[in-house]
């Protein structure tokens, strides 16, 4: 669960830190790589690790095309970015009614089987999760710190004025950074769908978990959003071996609200 929400609150905290904006409709994009991955790997019949690279390209593709057309001109203010994003929450949502049904489908799993260790037993597919978010982090973060494009992310998140006149692209780094969110939102989303079901209204989980993470973590914080999903994910993952999923989300919250109170910009934000 942890792994699943860093690889959403990455993606929202790439587009905010970017484009200064707040992707409200993020967990439709989610939804989106889930239905993705399972026709491709279930209408289709082809190999679900090809599903997941698919459903990663068509929903990073998308992303670039809803940052030029919809976002763009709204960079940087925060109150027109919600308004859009808001109506395409509502467009994407009921398309996906219209277009999948409401009735729930299922990918099949990844790697069938279990892995025993020390007689803790773990579905292959809740691994696999762990192993995809950890390589994809790891992977975001060499790309920032060591390509040019990385480093150009940095400069537009720390100062898009100067970035600008130093001759970074900031429309071009934009586009990139709305595709990087999607395409992890997609790959978060195919996972979750492997691991319980895929419907039209799984994004709204998505999303709010997301935000949890990233004001937990701090805005902006691509370190911050990987301890508060892992930390969110955990409390997820083991308070309802002892009460239950409402007791979890609850604890997660007053969590949140203590940290806030001490550190008010979240874990590593920072101004």
């Amino acid at each position: 669960m942890g792994g699943i929400y860093v690889l959403v609150a990455l993606g929202l905290t790439i587009i905010f830190g970017i484009m200064g904006i707040v992707q409200f409709a993020h967990g439709e994009i989610y939804m989106l790589g889930a239905y993705c991955v399972y026709y491709v790997s279930v209408v289709r019949g082809m190999n679900v690790f090809v599903a997941f690279i698919l459903s990663a390209i068509t929903l990073g593709l998308g992303g670039v095309i809803l940052e030029r057309f919809l976002f763009r001109r709204f960079r940087g203010q925060i109150e027109p970015s919600i308004i859009i994003a808001i109506a395409l929450i509502l467009l994407l949502q009921t398309t996906a009614v219209v277009g999948f049904g409401t009735q729930s489908k299922w990918i099949p799993k990844i790697i069938p089987g279990v892995l025993t260790v020390w007689s803790v037993r773990l579905a292959w597919d809740r691994v696999l999760a762990v192993l995809i978010g950890i390589t994809l982090m790891f992977l975001l973060f060499l790309f920032i710190q060591w390509t040019k494009a990385g480093q150009a992310m940095v400069a537009i998140s720390q100062d898009p004025d100067a970035a600008a006149l130093q001759g970074v692209n900031v429309n071009r780094i934009s586009s990139l950074s709305m595709a990087i969110g999607c395409a992890l939102a997609a790959i978060a989303g195919g996972l979750m769908g492997a691991i319980f079901q895929t419907d039209p209204f799984m994004g709204g989980f998505a999303m709010a978990k997301g935000i949890a993470v990233i004001v937990l973590g701090g805005l902006g914080s691509i370190p911050g959003a990987v301890i508060g999903g892992l930390i969110l994910g955990l409390l997820d993952g083991l308070v309802p071996l002892v009460a239950n999923t409402t007791v979890a989300t609850t604890i997660g919250f007053i969590l949140i609200i203590f940290i806030l109170i001490i550190k008010p910009r979240g874990l590593l934000g920072h101004e």
